[in-house]
């Protein structure tokens, strides 16, 4: 059965996401096509550029991304209290960036939509929405690469997949999910090989950057923003550790104790790969405590969500 979004992702609400969008043809979105043996691997630059852009655009933080042969996945945190603090010459400036025309003035048009509060204010609304983020990343990729095929026609399935993450832990399992694709598709056995996703992003960044003590920040988009309350140092030890347990033919000998981030946060060291594997099996239209599902089923107006047996599984295992 097919719900509202609006249900899941409460118009003018913050909250953080994990959203996935696949490709409906079968021709590859990137990579190379096993059936006509053509590659289109320079096609995921387009899309992690393009989410990059976005994130510099709308009122959202990007905190992991893994662009793959047919499907890409995104965790994005939307701020609309970050949208409402702008000045209306702001939302006019990003919205200009956002939908270029290069037949119009920018000027003209910037004093047009400043004059107008009712268009405004839609424009500010639509800047933190999630639907809209997701809308402009798909559709000019869609445009340009239906332009280098030569055909017309729907290239992304007609919805994106969205799961909201309801608690810390919901969003450090899901980041380490993405991150993870390329290991779990064979593409890749390290994270530095791991081309195309944060995690290699967040490794360049570290070694350009002093600040390694500080508490991770989004990948792009608006800073200042914590919802994992540990470093980018602490995080990346993390996810390779966690990689080499939930795929063990991964290279490397497993040594030494947990990673901290896993005992900052009280997690079961032997638990932890169980709950990044279930955010893609065992949960659906949200991630987090049972108690967090019941609650946002309570919100949606629905008595159950689909995941809330798995994690009371997981906190009997905990204990």
């Amino acid at each position: 059965m097919t719900y509202p979004r609006s249900q899941l992702v409460p118009p003018g609400s913050p909250g953080t996401y994990h959203c996935v969008s696949r490709c409906v043809r079968r021709a590859f979105l990137c990579g190379k096509d096993r059936y006509s043996g053509q590659s289109f691997e320079h096609r995921r630059q387009w899309i992690e550029d393009r989410m990059h852009q976005l994130a510099d655009v709308f009122a959202a933080s990007l905190w992991a991304y893994a662009v793959m042969s047919n499907h890409l996945h995104v965790v994005v945190q939307v701020l609309p209290d970050v949208a409402a603090q702008w000045t209306d010459e702001e939302v006019t400036d990003r919205w200009i960036r956002l939908f270029p025309k290069a037949e119009q003035d920018a000027a003209l048009r910037a004093q047009t939509l400043i004059a107008n509060p009712e268009r405004l204010a839609l424009l500010r609304s639509r800047l933190c929405d999630l639907s809209w983020f997701m809308r402009c990343l798909s559709e000019p990729i869609a445009r340009r690469a239906n332009a280098e095929d030569h055909c017309k026609g729907r290239f992304w399935e007609g919805r994106f997949k969205c799961q909201a993450l309801l608690d810390e832990s919901a969003v450090l399992a899901a980041m380490a999910y993405v991150d993870l694709n390329p290991v779990r598709a064979a593409l890749c056995e390290t994270l530095e090989e791991s081309a195309h996703t944060s995690a290699r992003r967040r490794l360049a960044q570290i070694d350009t950057n002093t600040h390694t003590g500080e508490v991770i920040a989004p990948i792009a988009g608006v800073g200042r923003q914590c919802v994992v309350g540990i470093t980018a140092i602490d995080y990346l030890q993390l996810l390779d550790w966690t990689g080499r347990h939930v795929y063990p033919n991964k290279r490397g000998k497993l040594s030494g104790p947990p990673p901290r981030a896993l005992q900052r946060l009280g997690h079961d060291a032997a638990l932890w790969p169980r709950q990044v594997l279930a955010v893609g099996s065992d949960f659906h239209r949200a991630v987090g405590t049972a108690e967090s599902l019941i609650a946002k089923a309570s919100a949606m107006g629905q008595r159950w969500l689909h995941g809330i047996g798995a994690a009371r599984r997981l906190l009997q295992a905990n204990h």
